[in-house]
């Protein structure tokens, strides 16, 4: 039966054949529009979602918390990775914006140095990432091995 397909076959194609997945709604500025989960699934989703030359800091700055912090825990919540200890809460966030990449260090006042970035908001600060900015991966790094030793926020 050269060139025919079983019943059998047939149902076990269309049983096994996954839907096509739409590509994230982008938000103003570019952010990427991801539901709401937690765990590195939602957090990759994100990443893989930003736009252009944003995705490669998002995988920059993914593996470089990772590695930096091994037991860090992940979750995307209103549109953002969030990163933080068990039992101590979140104490990074990431969200594109038009031109930037914002890294948000929740106790951000606490790390030395300061990131550049100030904040409305006493306890935090930024460090905005452009396009052909320097990546500091000891800077960076060393904020984030800081700022995984804090008391996170609970959000």
């Amino acid at each position: 039966m050269a060139g025919r397909t079983s019943k059998g076959a047939e149902k076990v194609t269309k049983k096994t054949a996954k839907p096509a997945v739409a590509a994230p709604k982008l938000l103003s500025g570019g952010n990427p529009q991801i539901p709401k989960g937690y765990g590195d699934a939602p957090v990759q989703a994100y990443i893989a979602a930003m736009p252009d030359w944003k995705s490669e800091i998002g995988r920059r700055l993914d593996a470089l918390i990772t590695k930096t912090v091994p037991s860090v825990c992940k979750a995307v919540k209103w549109n953002s990775p969030f990163y933080g200890m068990e039992g101590q809460g979140w104490f990074l966030g990431v969200h594109c914006y038009a031109s930037y990449v914002k890294v948000a260090f929740f106790k951000g006042a606490s790390l030395h140095p300061l990131p550049p970035g100030e904040s409305k908001q006493k306890e935090v600060r930024y460090l905005d990432i452009r396009e052909n900015d320097p990546f500091d991966e000891v800077q960076i790094a060393s904020w984030v091995e800081q700022a995984s030793r804090l008391p996170g926020e609970r959000m």
